[in-house]
């Protein structure tokens, strides 16, 4: 007994990471309070803040909450906060009387060699208008918003009353138990609001406590709304009633379970009132009116009516509270606190907002969209070469079970991804790019070609298994990681020379380069390659010989183009790309066509997510000539976070802080840990449908935002900063990542990356 207790203590007192304003060393302080780190950056405010909502959830819904702690007043907030309720599993198609597959999206297109395979490509956006399979395939499947949980109040003299009658309005996001508290004063008299959701079941609760509760002036509305064919950002529909079906099927006083059906979906909705009563309010609507100062409402939705399960009111909120208690105890922490750099609270703001949000927005059993469950970008579907970039860290930071999940998918749809592969006429799985929950390729000028989600299932498993390493998870992810590898190596493709080249068709991560023409990316070459080494360890964990096809490519695949002493994008154009970078006429303020100083610096990525086999002195002036000469405005928010992992590579971490925080619009965090998707007015990224999502925003001249909040920034930066504290194989010291001035970096439970 003895023994076994000071066993347990052993692990209870783990070394944690300290990284001091002197020196880094290894000691064991007290444990990190981790109440206390995350009750610091609780969220509070005020008033409306019209682009920065709050929301709650649990792994798979997300509630999206007004200042009142509901859905009340959705037009006080930008056009790009559709306040919904929206799950993992919600997902709605159009009819499809014309019977659409995915094949009659395909067009054949040239490859290497001189066949031709088929791909889902639309040569111009006008083709949409006089082809309708591709308007319906891109659309379809699509995430939809199921319901709305709103106030109806009342004025003393009973007309209704608006968000101006309000005073004394105060919100508080408790992230320690992942409750939002709300209160203000309707002509003087108070009212309370308690918002949470459930974290066995998809349910919202609610708690509205005022003398107006019993006086009728305060109730509660539950709506129901159809989808409408704009999807993007809101897909709610509140004006064609007729266009869809709220059946109750089970009702009393203070209980209805409902069918709902729209076109071709059916889901399953409850409504709970403890305190209250339930009655018809219209179309696809009920009113919850309390019978003493309090009323709990319960607001659930399911697939199937075996999973609606409305508890007791008090049993469910101590189960959410619980919830969010233990997810804050598991996986890794960083503290800053003692740190003398001012930057370093917001840094750690960031963070633990992050790991908040990507909780509800990015640990389902599917690859989370860009916009998670706060609204639709691309008709909700999701975009497999950023998933990753949202589900990665979670290995990292303790929590493999949570990118296990999103793996899960993979699993389901391996099938799908060698049978794209077949029709290509390589070996293995090929992976989509935007896709929905069948694996489906979406129809676009540029998604079918690009490349770099290819390695990411071997990625992602290899990060999985690093952080649990156990044979059940070699075994779980053998034939994923396996098919994987062998598109890989069997993509790339011999010239007349016999050189290895990888494309044409491709579009890098860089997205502004000719499908048809580029070859040899070098981010992706080294992705490619650094995948099949990994595959090739897998094999041989699992007592398998290593393939000598796969070391062949791995030996020949070339390394990353070079022009003009620095690494380029891609190939074709190396020699002058950065004389052409440099030139008065691509600065920051003009773009010609061959100006190519924007979007995704990728060349970049060789170093920092993965250990790519590049000159770091190369790779150090590249990055200083990408701080001179690119057009930083043109950045998405996860570019920053991994040129700082880049930057930390190559020993700089005074400049892996300096990237976190560089002042561009998209780099931009707002009071609920949410970064914007901002573009420059006439960008490339706004032609076709995308802008018609494109609304003017508080970014000044020259922007349009196209979204409130881009969860890729979230996710890439937890991983960079897990980087930047647990380090990488082969870093040397503590925290490396970051300056030995000014940073005092305690961690637990973080893994370093390979």
């Amino acid at each position: 007994m003895i023994r076994l207790i000071a066993l347990v203590l052993a692990i209870l007192v783990q070394p944690v990471i300290v990284q001091t304003t002197t020196a880094r060393t290894t000691i064991q302080p007290a444990r990190i309070d981790r109440k206390a780190l995350v009750s610091r950056h609780a969220v509070e405010l005020t008033r409306i803040d019209p682009h920065a909502p709050m929301m709650v959830g649990n792994d798979n819904l997300g509630f999206t909450a007004d200042i009142t702690g509901t859905q009340t007043f959705a037009d006080a907030y930008s056009p790009l906060v559709p306040m919904l309720t929206m799950a993992q599993w919600s997902w709605h198609s159009f009819p499809n009387p014309a019977g659409y597959a995915e094949r009659d999206g395909w067009v054949d297109v040239p490859m290497p060699g001189g066949r031709t395979a088929p791909f889902p490509w639309i040569r111009d956006w006008k083709e949409l208008e006089t082809r309708p399979a591709l308007k319906w395939l891109r659309e379809n499947p699509h995430r939809f918003g199921m319901g709305r949980l709103s106030l109806v109040m009342k004025r003393s003299d009973g007309t209704d009353a608006t968000l101006n009658d309000l005073t004394e309005t105060r919100q508080k996001l408790d992230l320690w138990t992942g409750v939002l508290h709300s209160s203000f004063r309707l002509e003087g008299v108070l009212v309370r609001v308690e918002t949470r959701v459930r974290a066995d079941a998809d349910t919202v609760l609610l708690k509205v406590s005022s003398p107006l509760v019993a006086t009728g002036r305060v109730r509660i509305s539950v709506r129901y709304p159809g989808v409408h064919p704009r999807i993007n950002p809101d897909p709610q529909d509140w004006d064609n009633n007729d266009a869809h079906r709220t059946m109750a099927v089970e009702r009393s006083a203070g209980h209805i379970i409902a069918e709902r059906r729209l076109d071709g979906t059916s889901i399953w909705a409850g409504i709970s009132a403890e305190g209250g009563r339930i009655d018809d309010g219209g179309a696809h609507r009920f009113i919850v009116s309390g019978s003493g100062d309090t009323v709990k409402v319960q607001m659930g939705f399911a697939p199937e009516r075996a999973a609606i399960d409305i508890a007791k009111f008090d049993q469910a909120a101590d189960m959410a509270d619980r919830g969010w208690r233990s997810f804050w105890q598991s996986g890794g922490a960083i503290d800053f606190s003692g740190s003398t750099d001012p930057r370093a609270s917001e840094l750690e703001r960031r963070i633990v907002l992050s790991q908040y949000l990507a909780r509800i927005n990015a640990s389902g059993a599917y690859p989370p969209q860009e916009e998670g469950l706060f609204s639709n970008s691309w008709n909700g579907k999701f975009h497999l070469e950023v998933t990753p970039l949202h589900t990665a860290h979670w290995a990292t930071w303790g929590r493999p079970d949570r990118l296990e999940r999103t793996l899960g998918w993979y699993l389901d749809t391996l099938d799908e991804a060698k049978a794209s592969a077949r029709l290509r006429g390589v070996e293995g799985a090929w992976w989509t790019k935007m896709s929905g929950p069948n694996g489906w390729n979406s129809p676009s000028t540029i998604n079918p070609f690009i490349l770099w989600q290819q390695p990411h299932p071997i990625w992602m498993a290899e990060l999985a298994y690093r952080a649990r390493p156990d044979r059940a998870i070699l075994l779980r992810y053998a034939d994923l990681v396996e098919e994987t590898a062998k598109l890989l190596a069997s993509l790339p493709h011999r010239d007349a020379g016999g050189n290895l080249m990888l494309g044409p068709p491709v579009v890098p991560a860089q997205e502004n380069h000719p499908p048809l023409t580029t070859t040899n990316p070098g981010f992706e070459l080294e992705q490619f390659r650094f995948g099949l080494i990994l595959a090739q360890q897998w094999r041989e964990r699992l007592g398998q010989p290593r393939r000598a096809d796969w070391d062949k490519v791995i030996a020949d695949l070339p390394s990353p183009p070079m022009g003009d002493g620095l690494y380029v994008p891609v190939a074709p154009g190396a020699e002058d790309f950065w004389d052409i970078t440099r030139s008065a006429e691509c600065s920051r303020d003009a773009h010609p066509p061959k100006c190519l100083n924007r979007d995704h610096a990728s060349f970049l990525m060789s170093l920092g997510p993965i250990p790519g086999r590049v000159d770091p002195l190369v790779m150090g002036r590249t990055l200083d000539a990408v701080e001179r000469h690119w057009d930083l405005r043109q950045l998405w928010g996860w570019d920053f976070p991994i040129i700082a992992m880049t930057a930390a590579r190559l020993g700089r971490p005074e400049a892996a802080i300096d990237w976190l925080f560089l002042d561009q619009k998209n780099n931009q965090w707002q009071v609920n840990g949410m970064t914007p998707r901002v573009h420059l007015e006439g960008e490339t990224q706004l032609i076709g449908p995308a802008a018609a999502q494109a609304k003017a925003g508080p970014d000044g001249p020259g922007y349009r935002r196209a979204a409130e909040t881009y969860f890729p920034s979230n996710g890439t930066l937890l991983l960079a900063v897990g980087m930047m504290a647990a380090g990488w194989e082969g870093s040397e010291g503590q925290a490396p990542g970051f300056p030995s001035e000014g940073w005092r970096v305690r961690t637990e439970g973080l893994t370093p990356l390979p």
